[in-house]
């Protein structure tokens, strides 16, 4: 089963359930995935599908950021619930220790010595990392190693 027919059938359970927060986000989720189908006419992959997924998270992570900062403590709390139930929908995160063990590879398997290659790094480590791991952070790793 790919990762759209568990958000049908999570969503099918939401209705169920009367659980109003998670159908709304588990819908959401499924809009954004079907917009992309639409607009490229194909149907996504599962590791396509992580990608819009893990980019509603980094929306919603952005939005607690300015919600905070307008001292808005509802909306940044609505907003971390809806990062609680899309989380559910994406592999398990890295540790610390797993993402720098894997940063750590990496520099190594594309021979990077410099700020220069962090490009390169980052590419590299895109794929390993989709979806278990926040890019932004992980750029600043390798900005601290790469010095």
């Amino acid at each position: 089963m790919n990762l759209t027919d568990q958000l049908k059938d999570h969503m099918k359970d939401a209705m169920r359930a009367k659980d109003k927060v998670r159908l709304v986000t588990i819908r959401m989720a499924l809009a954004a995935i079907k917009q992309i189908e639409v607009d490229t006419r194909e149907t996504l992959t599962d590791e396509q599908t992580i990608a819009v997924l893990t980019k509603m998270v980094k929306q919603r992570r952005d939005s607690i950021a300015q919600y905070e900062a307008a001292n808005r403590p509802e909306l940044a709390a609505a907003e971390a619930e809806e990062i609680r139930v899309i989380e559910d929908f994406l592999p398990r995160q890295l540790t610390e220790d797993e993402i720098a063990t894997i940063i750590d590879a990496t520099i190594i398997e594309v021979s990077a010595a410099s700020m220069a290659d962090m490009g390169k790094v980052m590419g590299a480590l895109k794929t390993k990392v989709q979806g278990r791991a926040d890019m932004s952070a992980i750029g600043a790793i390798i900005r601290a190693k790469l010095k």
